[in-house]
């Protein structure tokens, strides 16, 4: 479990954070969600340490994570995956070699073990027969792919996601939630995602964390989002316009979990 108590960031004059408070449940896929400039990725990176809080306290397992150069070592990276937002792939390495990056700075596995892991994860993404390829060869959903299987390739207990589904159409989007979601359940992984795409919240979602305007105002199981009585998120929900369409029916799928 993942928690968070009283975080708050300001940039100069400009709060980001104020006050924040929430946790992440084991095995669960959650969610920080809000419009865009509501602190979701402010938030997200200070949970990994990328990013220095002005006062707070963060906990991995009862563990209160005191960020320094210290404490950034491959202890607590072997335990984190790291799905950014833009697949950062190496341009000049295949797609077997972008994947094993983590495995050659953070083990000390022999080559037939990395090799082991490179094929199991890239199937498990679908792109096996694809280990000679460069990114250049592969359409942004593959490469997506091939930046999701680099971030479980060491089989991390937290699968960290910032936007996953960004910049990619509706197909490939809901395919990479899929996946995610596949791979977090056959792997008990804490999956933590940053989105505002409602589809993705009600497609995959179960723990939600709700920001507006830097503040926390909404915390709980996807199933209650449709009753919560707060205006914002009630805004926030209308924006959707496929939930609008398909109000009825996605209350009730939410009500059956």
């Amino acid at each position: 479990m993942i928690k968070f108590e009283n975080i708050t960031k300001c940039f100069a004059d400009n709060v980001i954070l104020d006050n924040v408070s929430g946790e992440f449940f084991d095995g669960k896929i959650n969610m920080i969600i809000g419009r865009s400039g509501t602190g979701k990725s402010v938030l997200f990176k200070c949970i990994l340490g990328l990013i220095n809080v002005d006062s707070g306290k963060i906990f991995f397992d009862d563990n209160e994570m005191v960020y320094s150069e210290d404490v950034k070592n491959n202890e607590f990276k072997e335990g984190i995956g790291m799905l950014p937002q833009n697949p950062t792939l190496f341009p000049e390495k295949t797609v077997a070699e972008n994947v094993q990056f983590p495995l050659d700075i953070l083990t000390n596995f022999r080559d037939d073990e990395k090799k082991k892991l490179v094929s199991d994860s890239l199937t498990q993404v679908g792109l096996r027969g694809r280990e000679d390829q460069y990114p250049h060869d592969l359409s942004g959903g593959l490469q997506k792919k091939v930046s999701l299987a680099r971030a479980i390739v060491h089989k991390p207990k937290y699968l960290f996601c910032d936007e996953p589904d960004s910049g990619l159409d509706p197909t490939s989007s809901k395919e990479i939630d899929l996946l995610i979601h596949k791979i977090s359940k056959e792997y008990n992984m804490t999956t933590v995602i940053v989105t505002h795409n409602l589809d993705s919240v009600i497609g995959i979602g179960e723990h939600i964390l709700f920001l507006y305007e830097s503040k926390k105002l909404w915390e709980g199981n996807v199933k209650d989002i449709y009753s919560v009585n707060v205006p914002e998120f009630d805004d926030f929900l209308s924006s959707s316009k496929l939930f609008q369409k398909y109000k009825r029916s996605i209350i009730n799928k939410l009500e059956k979990f």
